[in-house]
């Protein structure tokens, strides 16, 4: 009980520092900022039960940057599985290790992220439909490579709960400027 009630303080810190860290205006002047970013992934993820059972994954994340190199967004992930398949939706928080030099991002960039929010399960049983719903949290890193002026393409492993394993390779358009 005690350590879920930890998770529980830690996502609901997270979700605030997401939710009011884009309303400040003193943490980084504009000019100083990278250019949002949406980003397209696909992969794989491995549930632990019983062994490892892998399903794949798409999803899309927004990152706007609240400094040079510190980005809050939102990830949407669709998982399929056989009779059943999860709903991921996290507020994400990401570090660049790298920051942008001249205003220009690096040509390559690694970087850490961790996220929380809800991990919904759709499922068929018996010819009954079940949905259950519970928190989630995501923690992982990987490397960003530009390939043009605007476009991104990448790759990055997470641990997370629901327990799993996920790796995917990503593809980022930057917006703006």
């Amino acid at each position: 009980m005690c350590a879920l009630l930890r998770v529980s303080t830690c996502l609901t810190a997270l979700m605030a520092v997401l939710i009011l860290a884009p309303i400040s205006t003193t943490v980084a002047s504009a000019q100083d900022r990278q250019s949002p970013s949406l980003d397209l992934s696909a992969g794989w993820v491995g549930f632990a039960d019983d062994g490892i059972v892998g399903e794949g994954m798409v999803g899309g994340a927004g990152r706007f940057y609240l400094s040079p190199r510190i980005a809050v967004g939102p990830e949407l992930l669709y998982i399929g599985g056989e009779n059943h398949s999860h709903t991921v939706l996290t507020g994400n928080l990401t570090f660049d290790f790298i920051a942008p030099a001249a205003g220009r991002p690096p040509r390559v960039t690694p970087f850490l992220v961790v996220g929380g929010g809800m991990f919904q399960t759709h499922e068929s049983f018996f010819g009954d439909n079940v949905t259950h719903t519970e928190g989630a949290f995501t923690a992982g890193g990987g490397l960003r490579a530009a390939v043009g002026d605007r476009v991104t393409v990448g790759a990055d492993a997470r641990m997370g709960w629901e327990a799993h394993l996920r790796v995917n390779g990503v593809v980022g358009v930057r917006l703006g400027r």
